[in-house]
Parts: C-alpha cells; sequence; structure tokens
C-alpha cells in the first residue's frame, strides 16, 4: 500500500489538479509547474505503449484474482467448505485487492487536498490488514480466543515490516549500486535522489517526524501488556498519536509523487478518466476485502486445526504476508530504480500507520462488538493473555532496535543484515526452542539492549537525536 508521506504539498496542489500530462518533461519556461516523476528508464521520457499495456494488464489481473473466490461464494459452502481451498481462494483475493489500493492510492495524491490525502491515505493504507483484524477483534467481543488471533495478525504484520522490509530495500538498494556504479568509501557516491551513499540509504531530516511518530507509540506499547488488555484509553492516545502524525506530515515541504507501473499508467489520464479509473479501483478493492477478510480469517484457524499447524502462527504470518506483499513490492522497486529512500519511508510511514491508526482501533471494534454480543466477553478491553504480551513486547521492542539502528537517519547494509538476522533468528527460533516463553523473553531483552547500546555507544546517533527538536521546529515551519 501507499504510506501516508508529505508527497503531495499545499504549494502545488494546483498543479497537480491540472490536465498536464504526468510523462511529460518539465521546460524552463514552465519551472512553476509540477510534473510528476514516473522513473522509468528516463525520467523524462514517455512510458512506451508495451509498457501502458503491461501495466493495464496487470491491474486486470489483480481484478482476476477475486474470481474464483466469487464464483466459490456463489456455488460453493463458504461457510463449511474446505478450509485450505477457502484460504487460499480469499487470501488470493486479498493480494489482488491489496494491489489495487496501493496503485490507486498512489494516484490518489494527485486529486485531493493534502490533508484529507494523507487521512484518508492512512485508512487505505491499513485496509487489508485492518479487516482481518476487526474480524478476530469482533468475534473475540463474543468468543475470547478469538482475541489471540487480532494480536497475532497486528504483531506478525509490524515485525515483517521493520525486520524483513526495512532490511530489504537497503539490501536491494545496494546490488542496485553494486551493478551499477562502484562505491568508493573515499568519495561519496549517491543515487539520483541522494538516498544511496557509501552503501547506506539515507534518510531526509524531515522524515524525523515518522521516527518521533514511531518511536512514542513503540515505547507506549511497552506498556499496554501491562493492564493485560487492549482499551478506549489506549485507542484514544494512538488514533490522536496518528492525528498529530497526520497534522505534522501536512506541513513538511512538498514533494514529487514517484508513481511507477499502473500507478504511472493511470496517472496519465486526463483527470476525469483518471478519477474514475481510481475510483473503480478503489471501490472494488474493498469490496473485495469485505467478501474476503471475514472467511480468509475463519479458514485460516480452521486450516491450521485441520493441517496440525499452530493456527496462531498461521494468522501471525501468512494472513501479514498476503496484505503486505505489493507495499513490500512497491519499496522495493523503488530501491531497485534508485530511489531507496523513498521506499525505506515507504514503510517506516506504514509501521506508524499500524502502531498508531490499526492498534488503537482495535479496542473500539472490540466494544462495539460486546455491544452487540449475545454473550459478550467480559472485561473492558482486548484481553491479552500470557503468548499476546510476549508478542506484543516482542514487536515493540523490534521497533525500538531499528529506531536506533536509523536514529542517525541511515541504515547501512551491516545493521541491514543484522536486522534482518536478528528477526529472522528469533522467527525460527521460537518455533524450535524448547521453552518458548524463555526464548521470546530473551531476544525481548536482546532487542532492547541493543537499542540501548547502539545509541549509548554511538555519537552520531546521540547527535541525531539531539538535534530532532530543531528539525522538528524547522520543518513545520515553527522555526
Amino acid at each position: 500500500m501507499s504510506s501516508v508521506h508529505g508527497h503531495s504539498g499545499r504549494k502545488n496542489r494546483q498543479d497537480r489538479r491540472s490536465n498536464t500530462r504526468l510523462v511529460e518533461s518539465e521546460t524552463p519556461a514552465s519551472g512553476a509547474s509540477k510534473t510528476v516523476r514516473t522513473h522509468s528508464s528516463s525520467s523524462d521520457h514517455a512510458q512506451s505503449e508495451s509498457g501502458d499495456l503491461k501495466s493495464w494488464l496487470l491491474i486486470i489481473a489483480a481484478m482476476a484474482c477475486a474470481v474464483p473466490w466469487f464464483l466459490y461464494l456463489a456455488f460453493g459452502d463458504a461457510v463449511s467448505g474446505p478450509p485450505v481451498l477457502i484460504a487460499l481462494l480469499t487470501g488470493g483475493g486479498i493480494v489482488g485487492a491489496a494491489f489495487l489500493l496501493s496503485w490507486a492510492a498512489e494516484v490518489f495524491q494527485l486529486d485531493v487536498s493534502q490533508a484529507f490525502a494523507l487521512a484518508l491515505l492512512a485508512l487505505i493504507a491499513v485496509l487489508p490488514e485492518y479487516a482481518v483484524d476487526a474480524v478476530f477483534a469482533w468475534n473475540a467481543a463474543s468468543d475470547s480466543s478469538q482475541a489471540a488471533y487480532a494480536v497475532a495478525n497486528m504483531t506478525g504484520s509490524n515485525r515483517l515490516l521493520v525486520g524483513f522490509g526495512w532490511s530489504a530495500v537497503v539490501l536491494v538498494a545496494w546490488l542496485r549500486a553494486r551493478r551499477r556504479v562502484k562505491v568508493s568509501r573515499s568519495a561519496p557516491q549517491a543515487t539520483e535522489d541522494g538516498s544511496l551513499v557509501n552503501g547506506a540509504v539515507v534518510l531526509q531530516p524531515q522524515q524525523a517526524v515518522e521516527l518521533a511518530i514511531l518511536a512514542i507509540a513503540s515505547i507506549y506499547a511497552l506498556i499496554i501488556p501491562l493492564k493485560g488488555r487492549i482499551d478506549l484509553f489506549d485507542a484514544a492516545f494512538l488514533v490522536t498519536l496518528f492525528c498529530i502524525y497526520a497534522w505534522a506530515t501536512s506541513r513538511l515541504p512538498s514533494e514529487e509523487p514517484h508513481l511507477a507501473g499502473p500507478a504511472a499508467t493511470v496517472g496519465k489520464l486526463t483527470p476525469t478518466i483518471r478519477r474514475a479509473v481510481m475510483g473503480a479501483m478503489l471501490v472494488f478493492a474493498t469490496v473485495v476485502i469485505f467478501l474476503s477478510a471475514h472467511s480468509f480469517a475463519d479458514g485460516l484457524v480452521r486450516a491450521g486445526k485441520a493441517l496440525g499447524i499452530d493456527e496462531f502462527v498461521l494468522v501471525q504470518w501468512l494472513a501479514p504476508l498476503a496484505s503486505e506483499a505489493p507495499e513490500f513490492l512497491v519499496a522495493l522497486l523503488f530501491a531497485w530504480r534508485g530511489l531507496a529512500g523513498a521506499g525505506l519511508r515507504t514503510l517506516i510511514s506504514s509501521t506508524v500507520n499500524q502502531w498508531t491508526l490499526l492498534v488503537g482501533t482495535l479496542g473500539v471494534v472490540f466494544k462495539i462488538g460486546q455491544y452487540y454480543a449475545v454473550n459478550p466477553t467480559p472485561g473492558v478491553g482486548l484481553p491479552l493473555d500470557l503468548r499476546q504480551t510476549e508478542e506484543l513486547l516482542l514487536t515493540s521492542a523490534l521497533s525500538l532496535f531499528g529506531l536506533a539502528l536509523i536514529s542517525n537517519f541511515d541504515l547501512s547494509i551491516r545493521e541491514a543484515g543484522a536486522l534482518l538476522g536478528l528477526f529472522l533468528f528469533q522467527l525460527v527460533g521460537a518455533q524450535i526452542a524448547p521453552d518458548r516463553t524463555l526464548f521470546q523473553s530473551v531476544m525481548i531483552a536482546t532487542f532492547i539492549t541493543g537499542a540501548v547500546y547502539l545509541i549509548a555507544t554511538s555519537r552520531d546517533r546521540r547527535t541525531a537525536l539531539m538535534q530532532v527538536p530543531s528539525i522538528l521546529r524547522s520543518s513545520l515551519g515553527f522555526g
């Protein structure tokens, strides 16, 4: 999915609403007009007809992913049918819908005011994950055993973003640099947008907004398990934090949307047609997710029981893989095209969205479900058992460790390797460790200790952290 960040700016809003074709290069006489870079082989050349055809075929293919599930929904038994088949069919539909949402959300930045775009893009970004989580949170209101799955999906999604996604962007950018540029440590080399320097992906100072909000959300998430529930107070705090994030991002300097693939093809259409196509993609994807989410969640749980696989693990890793795949692909394509900074920012922003908006609304959905349940689950919030507490603490600790790595506004290939290695070690170790609780506790301590060590022993990181308040004041127009 497209992330929420300051890609669209107030200053250039009217220019993006004009009929300027997105792939036309900017002439010296039209310096005030903004055009959108599509990042094909050359940013100032139009995409070839074959490229446009491929993009339309990809859009059709994404829509076609839902057809098998629609047919089964019409002629099969969607309630008690084979769980593996149902999970596969609904999962395929969700993957296709996630791609459509990703492309539509990118194009969406061209047509609406920035504040509205930020709010709506955030909802779009977490829609597939939210739909599955909302099903489990709603079911937990009448069946407390379902609460574990809501936390499983949320924690798995966040850990994939930080542990795998952040690292993968740097690794892809590094591989690209090795193929195309010999990076010299004595003479720094950078990509076209300056995002890769000497094997490290560099973040722009304005991204202090995302890092600050993510740090607050991650630290707050360490407190939630102490209460043993996710309640309305958590919802109020985290959703308010998201609103602050959206407001702060809306004040950042404007940037050109980086459209690529199907998003760039749709973006080249005239405004009326573009909005119609974008709206159709959003509506179709939303319908698919609405018709698939409940059956997908139920199918995963029943499939795990039928196959003798821990259903918690299936929900934690398979469900997020289906919904996060398009977002990972977009970020990795950015990195391969020389925009590793934009790719990493996409995933960081998505992590912010999930820690704030997604986690915050779980308690709200649970309370609404309690109101309508015949035999509601007792309690004032979504209950957390020992395993859910471990997973939430572990996810928070990993987020803090990842934040410590990028606190100096870059992520090197070695740091990315360490982050990915620890993520994979924890993922595998948790499944084979004789004492899972002990292993998880050790990993939580490792991530938190590592975060403290990185900041305590690195002058660059401490200096960067000391500069964050002034960067925020300057970026938000208060300095």
